[in-house]
């Protein structure tokens, strides 16, 4: 293909991606060397805790034509997600008999949602080629799902800038999207990488409730609330328990506080607003659902991933930092019972905690 070929070419990607839903499409190189040697300096500290995938798959998370070979350029793309809801995100932190979800979780699973866009994406680039090139044409779509560096990735697209809490910020639009990625073979021409933007500001650090950021851009994953309720496979421990206050599944805090998020807007996606009233649901509600509820009313959710265990688990702890309540008591109580050595353990911690209010 002529300079000028690949030139309109991307030109017509950014234009398919954003009718297709895509709030901002970029194209950038394979050179991630900044991030890799990031990456390396995180996994050296033990940042990353039981995640043991990040760690996997040698260098192929930051060079890409390891991966999917041939690759030249990635297309990376945005989808904004914050969802309207019954209940501020704010109101809901500060009642804390209330379960807080982490507002990407309030609605279906994005990565299907973004897997069919993405393949959609690409299926409109094949067809706009000449069909004797398609044998050498090399495309592959990601979607959180396999050794990507996203985020450092979205930076170079010109996305955003990776904020002091990690996450990407966008100035039009703050932090509240997912990202997605397509790996192609053509060299297309590539966009300029997105300026940081915090300044002094250091107000993730500050709000993070378990102090997990612990400097700017450095997050220890094993203090953090999205980690410890999502991730974290066996027991959370116990001096953070009562510092995760009623956050059920994940934490938007450092997201929150930061001011570029004044310009977030809502989402427009149906499929991410709030399902089976996720975002306004009493702790007791939930912690009473049996396996069978718990599953449909996380039907088409991320929240599935983590189990009925963990589930109950993170209910448990919720429940043992709320105000005292008979009612936590008898309903703590009844759990006892149930057939697992990690949901027993926080239950007991969490009867723990209810009686010393009592008895305060």
């Amino acid at each position: 293909m002529t300079e000028q070929a690949l030139r309109d070419l991307a030109e017509q990607i950014k234009s398919w991606g954003t009718a297709l839903g895509f709030q901002q499409v970029g194209i950038t190189d394979t050179d991630l060397s900044e991030a890799e040697e990031h990456l390396h300096s995180w996994l050296a500290q033990g940042f990353h805790g039981d995640m043991q995938y990040m760690s996997q798959h040698g260098l192929k998370r930051s060079r890409p034509d390891l991966l999917h070979e041939g690759t030249l350029r990635i297309i990376s793309v945005r989808l904004d997600y914050y969802p309207e809801a019954q209940k501020t995100t704010q109101q809901v932190l500060t009642e804390p008999t209330a379960a807080f979800i982490s507002r990407y979780a309030l609605g279906r699973d994005y990565h299907k949602l973004m897997r069919k866009r993405l393949q959609k994406l690409i299926d409109r680039i094949t067809a706009a080629l000449p069909a004797a090139s398609h044998e050498a044409l090399s495309m592959r779509a990601w979607v959180d799902s396999a050794p990507v560096l996203e985020k450092a990735i979205a930076q170079k697209a010109g996305l955003g800038w990776l904020g002091k809490h990690s996450n990407v910020i966008n100035r039009q639009a703050g932090s509240w999207f997912f990202l997605g990625e397509i790996y192609i073979n053509l060299p297309l021409p590539i966009d300029a990488p997105a300026t940081a933007h915090c300044g002094e500001c250091s107000a993730c650090l500050t709000i993070c409730p378990t102090q997990a950021i612990v400097a700017p851009y450095q997050v220890d994953a094993r203090r953090c609330v999205s980690y410890l309720t999502i991730e974290l496979q066996g027991a959370i421990p116990e001096p953070l328990r009562p510092l995760i206050g009623n956050r059920i599944y994940g934490c938007d805090d450092c997201q929150l506080i930061c001011p570029w998020n004044r310009f977030a807007k809502l989402t427009a996606e149906a499929d991410f607003k709030p399902r089976h009233q996720l975002d306004a649901q009493h702790l007791l509600t939930v912690f009473s659902w049996d396996e069978e509820k718990f599953l449909a009313a996380t039907e088409g959710s991320a929240i599935r991933r983590i189990g009925y265990q963990r589930w109950l688990r993170n209910c448990a702890v919720a429940l043992g930092n709320a105000p005292y309540s008979a009612e936590i008591i008898r309903q703590l109580t009844a759990r006892l019972v149930y057939p697992s050595a990690l949901v027993q353990e926080h239950v007991h911690w969490a009867l723990t905690q209810q009686r010393t209010k009592m008895n305060a």
